[in-house]
């Protein structure tokens, strides 16, 4: 029975949920409303918050974003640039943000342009001010090539680009000001909130409290950040006893001790007047007395948590922070007491993961350098996530390949960091050793631009022989198919065979044969690309990466067969890969032998077999983020749903698809194929429907954002 029900899309974007409520900034909430209205015109659409660190640029953003998102069809999203620390990256960070999963090897900033033309998005570009350059450079070649783009930026200074809007945002004001009917103004009512969530309520006429409020607001010079700072920490101390300590005197820049003249980091990070790291006045205005109320400890955790981009776990930060003063047993204690004075804030959306604010952040960088600990607290991060990502590959071919690629996900950032250091330390073999594993992860976990620029300057030095460097080119010329640049994969197929040979592995060798099969079948070459996957010896398939390439290497015969019209031994191979998968527990391999069986399944005429798996492999792909292996099983599901007579559906099918091939950057992924296919099942719909309903269907499965188009794909109408 045809498919009725209309979807209901929602507001695409990424704006994360408000964790404490909005106090203030009326005026200004109001001007940015007014700028960022895409029917007012071309004012607005450079609009740049600018203030000091703490001031709330990215609070009063945030909001202002969210209250105009309605106006936004194609979304609101929000790139945090405070986790890159490599010039260069700011297209690439967009890109990832908008979930553009590009597999070519085109300028990012043309990527983007194309995808945004005729879109209407707002982009906020949080914290700017450590790229001002590339910020200024990206936002001048979008706006010019994407008319109905918007994009709000915070920063500590603007960029400087002609038609920028600029707010410079103060600090909130102490006193009631033009308005006669308040006596304190916005400073006293954030601080008497955030008092009362640490249970230090203020009462409406203690009026001796909220003079002495007004005088602690007023000694913070009315900065958001330190005001919420200072009202954590009446959880412990009265307002009388916070008003007495932040009457003494604020702490002044003077020199420091040599790092070498200290027994231990506690003995600079005691309390001692004067000492203390040069820093701008108002950073310290804001941080500095929250960092005076902490215990040594406490600040010793504080600086060493500043290795973190990203944000992170409590075992992590075991892991990397524990040591000298800092016992593994008292790290739990101490985070948590940061937490409680807001030093560490909860992760708003993943649960039992932590985060610093970047100018919090940035005073905890200072003090780490000042004790003399930033090489060797950085080289214990680098280390540990080079021992995760190798853990990660180890266990990629098993039941924990989901809970690895969200691992992935969420820590992308300290990744990140910890490749560029150890692509900065001489030891090239430990690099490309670490390249080799983050590689292997970012290809399959949607991060392919980033994998291939980690990868070329590892393997640039072309370092020793070892299990590293096969790896490393393994995953160079798996991303390159990935990309369709098939001349540069069959370069990587001929270095990558050399090095297993060198190693000599087995495993290795047959995992090599995926790159030079892969690219024949996607240069459509399919007889000889099924000659060299077919000669490959199947050994017993490992639990690490290499046993993933083994299963890769049948995945790419079976598509290579399946693509030749031999839907028999083509659906044969997919099944074995489906078993093998199963017995692993692993989803990434899984969800495409699924996806090549329903395909198998249709081209023999078993129309409600292929819708199975179709909806199947979807699910499956989604598990993983694959946004390509969903779109490639969406537009199997389409051309299966109009053979069982569903037009409707399928037109909305087919909208989903386009949606997710936008967001992977090629369509079909430029096979002829693939592209035939698609166009058929297009003009059949048509033929089924007419053009005007055709297209009514279209663009509703268009409008729908990712989850809702997945969830509408995997249902099942009509009790199917």
């Amino acid at each position: 029975m045809p498919d009725t029900t209309h979807p209901n899309p929602g507001n695409l974007g990424n704006l994360p949920p408000e964790t404490h409520s909005f106090v203030g900034r009326r005026a200004e909430l109001a001007l940015l409303r007014a700028l960022l209205d895409p029917d007012g015109g071309p004012a607005g659409r450079l609009v740049s918050v600018v203030g000091v660190g703490g001031v709330g640029k990215t609070r009063l953003a945030l909001r202002a974003a969210a209250e105009v998102r309605d106006a936004y069809p194609d979304g609101v999203w929000l790139t945090e640039l405070s986790p890159l620390h490599t010039p260069g990256l700011v297209d690439l960070a967009v890109m990832e943000t908008l979930r553009l999963a590009d597999q070519s090897t085109r300028p990012v900033i043309d990527v983007i342009a194309e995808w945004a033309h005729r879109k209407r998005l707002l982009i906020v570009l949080d914290s700017c001010e450590h790229l001002l350059a590339d910020c200024a450079k990206a936002a001048a070649a979008l706006l010019s090539r994407a008319p109905e783009l918007r994009i709000l930026v915070t920063s500590r200074e603007r960029l400087a680009l002609p038609g920028e809007e600029v707010l410079h945002l103060e600090p909130l004001p102490v006193d009631g000001g033009a308005d006669e009917s308040a006596p304190t103004g916005d400073a006293v009512a954030l601080f008497a909130e955030r008092a009362a969530d640490a249970g230090r309520p203020l009462g409406g006429d203690d009026v001796a409290g909220r003079a002495l409020a007004a005088a602690v607001c007023r000694r913070l010079d009315g900065i958001p950040l330190a005001l919420e700072l200072a009202a954590a920490r009446l959880a412990d101390l009265t307002l009388d006893q916070l008003h007495a300590r932040l009457g003494e005197r604020l702490p002044s820049p003077a020199d420091l001790p040599s790092p070498s003249d200290l027994a231990s980091p506690l003995d600079l990070l005691s309390s001692v007047p004067g000492e203390r790291p040069p820093r701008h006045q108002t950073l310290r205005t804001a941080i500095g007395w929250s960092h005076e109320l902490c215990a040594p400890l406490e600040r010793l955790l504080w600086a060493r948590l500043s290795v973190f981009t990203g944000g992170f776990c409590a075992e992590t930060v075991q892991q990397v922070c524990a040591g000298g003063p800092l016992a593994p047993e008292r790290i739990a204690g101490l985070l948590a007491r940061l937490v409680a004075q807001s030093i560490v804030l909860p992760d708003p959306v993943i649960s039992a993961r932590y985060r610093m604010l970047d100018t919090v952040r940035e005073y905890g960088t200072d003090w780490l350098h000042a004790l003399g600990e930033e090489r060797a607290v950085r080289r214990r991060h680098r280390e540990h996530y080079a021992r995760l990502a190798q853990q990660g590959c180890a266990e990629w071919n098993t039941g924990r390949q989901v809970a690895w690629c969200e691992r992935v996900l969420s820590e992308h950032a300290n990744f990140r960091a910890a490749v560029q250091s150890a692509l900065a330390e001489p030891d090239r073999t430990a690099a490309v050793e670490m390249a080799g594993h983050v590689g292997f992860l970012w290809r399959h976990c949607g991060y392919l631009r980033e994998a291939q620029a980690c990868l070329d300057q590892a393997l640039a030095a072309d370092p020793p022989p070892g299990h590293g460097r096969t790896l490393a080119l393994w995953s160079r010329g798996a991303v390159a198919i990935l990309q369709g640049d098939q001349e540069a994969a069959a370069n990587w197929a001929v270095r990558c065979a050399d090095a297993a040979r060198d190693q000599g592995s087995p495993v290795a060798a047959v995992a090599a044969v995926y790159v030079r099969g892969g690219q024949l079948a996607l240069t459509g070459r399919l007889a000889e690309a099924i000659d060299v996957l077919a000669a490959a010896p199947q050994l017993p398939v490992q639990d690490d990466a290499f046993g993933a390439a083994q299963l890769q290497v049948r995945l790419a015969l079976s598509l290579a067969l399946v693509l030749r019209g031999e839907y028999g031994r083509g659906r044969e191979v997919a099944d074995e890969i489906r078993t093998a998968s199963r017995k692993q527990g692993e989803y990434w391999c899984g969800a495409y032998a699924d996806y090549l069986i329903a395909q198998a399944d249709l081209g023999r005429g078993d129309t409600p077999a292929a819708v199975r798996g179709a909806r199947t492999s979807i699910a499956g792909h989604a598990l993983l983020h694959n946004t390509a292996g969903a779109a490639m099983s969406l537009d199997l599901l389409a051309a299966a749903v109009v053979a069982t007579g569903d037009a409707h559906r399928a037109a909305r099918l087919l909208g989903i698809g386009t949606r997710l091939w936008e967001l992977t950057g090629r369509a079909q992924m430029d096979s002829p194929d693939l592209i035939a296919t698609r166009r058929t099942c297009e003009l059949r719909v048509r033929e089924h429907l007419g053009d005007d309903a055709y297209e009514t269907g279209y663009r509703e499965g268009l409008a729908m954002s990712y989850d809702e188009g997945i969830a509408y794909a995997t249902s099942r109408p009509g009790g199917q």
